[in-house]
């Protein structure tokens, strides 16, 4: 059976973070398309066939919480899973992420593993 290769979209603006992700997540098969901002992030989730969104909290100009909203209000991207990641890991955001649509709500810095485990949750491999 041909493997397919799933397809992440990493909405981030910290530089060194994003190459970081793109480099775990392309080394374990993964295609990433990467975005510094949330409009930039709205416009690549409408135009690209996606399979998950990897959104930080904290964008220049739209925050991910509306990011989130906006997502989950088009039909193209509604039903794309968003794993919200944000260095603002008090409880009020993460029932606000969740509130606006996030899958989940992990908190940086991340363990690597447990995002791995949170991403193949939500795309199981489909070769098996």
């Amino acid at each position: 059976m041909v493997k397919i290769t799933k397809r992440i979209l990493s909405i981030e603006d910290d530089p060194s973070f994003s190459r970081y992700l793109s480099y775990m997540l392309t080394k374990e098969g993964y295609e990433v398309v990467t975005a510094t901002n949330g409009l930039t992030g709205l416009r690549k989730a409408e135009e690209e066939d996606l399979d998950l969104i990897l959104l930080d909290v904290m964008l220049p100009g739209l925050d991910g919480f509306e990011v989130c909203h906006r997502l989950r209000a088009e039909p193209k991207t509604a039903h794309i899973p968003v794993l919200m990641l944000s260095a603002k890991g008090q409880d009020s955001d993460k029932v606000t992420g969740l509130r606006v649509g996030a899958n989940e709500f992990l908190s940086k810095p991340i363990d690597r593993e447990v995002l791995l485990a949170k991403i193949k949750e939500y795309l199981p491999d489909d070769t098996k």
